[in-house]
């Protein structure tokens, strides 16, 4: 599943092509909105809430999406080739004169009005990329439940909104704990949800989700996805398991000795 800075850069993309443009096709390919006819109206902007898309046209309505695993929205010029997969897998369709927005594989596609938005993205937490991100909220969120293994609290959107499985590995590398650490345990969690907000707003405009400050490929992380390689701060092999209960179990990765 996508993680914040990632859907960032994909709602700064829809927007760049679609905002401020009257829609000339508009294909909604879901049983409850294949009806729908949004041609001729105006794209007044896109934007995430978290790892959700929301798309304002004039006239009240909004188009919300999710990518989780497998969804993807790609762009095109008037002249490109659709090259996201085959075309029983789109689901939606958004263009104008001189682009168009294909997404793929989208398991949620929800046209609602813009006053209702809260129904489909209120149960979120504070916006780790929002503008109105509020630390002190987040935390108090957490603090809920302090018996809940860090890493687990950190994946809860309802907590603070745009960490997936990276991010939440890698913050319990930083702040020294195993992913199973109670989070009532953590010391000084604020400076864990102050490198979260950190972290994705320094990688909003570049893919890869750099923690370590290095954006070369194979040494962008910490822990996350490096399972028997050395530690780079002690030489320990990195460990893997799971976290939470099937099947709502999340990958977790650490280091025995820096994270006890």
């Amino acid at each position: 599943m996508p993680e914040g800075d990632s859907v960032f850069r994909t709602a700064r993309m829809l927007h760049s092509a679609l905002a401020g443009q009257r829609l000339t096709t508009a294909d909604l390919r879901v049983p409850a909105h294949a009806t729908a006819d949004l041609t001729g109206r105006q794209v007044l902007e896109v934007l995430p809430r978290g790892k959700h898309l929301l798309a304002r046209f004039e006239g009240g309505l909004t188009l919300h999406t999710h990518q989780r695993m497998d969804g993807r929205w790609s762009t095109y010029g008037s002249s490109e080739r659709w090259d996201g997969g085959p075309s029983w897998q789109i689901r939606a369709v958004l263009g104008n004169a001189g682009h168009t927005a294909v997404g793929y594989r989208l398991p949620v596609v929800e046209l609602l009005r813009t006053e209702d938005e809260q129904r489909a993205v209120g149960h979120l937490g504070p916006d780790l990329l929002g503008p109105d991100w509020d630390a002190a909220e987040a935390l108090e969120r957490l603090s809920k439940d302090p018996g809940r293994p860090l890493v687990l609290a950190l994946l809860d959107q309802r907590n603070l909104a745009g960490i997936g499985n990276v991010y939440a590995n890698e913050l319990c590398f930083l702040a020294g704990a195993a992913p199973w650490t109670p989070y009532g345990e953590v010391a000084r969690p604020e400076r864990t949800v102050a490198l979260a907000r950190r972290l994705l707003w320094l990688n909003r405009l570049r893919p890869g989700h750099t923690t370590t400050g290095d954006t070369r490929s194979d040494r962008r992380n910490w822990v996350y996805g490096r399972t028997g390689q050395p530690c780079r701060r002690c030489g320990t092999r990195i460990a893997r398991s799971t976290a939470g209960d099937p099947p709502q179990d999340r990958v977790a990765f650490w280091c025995p000795r820096c994270q006890p």
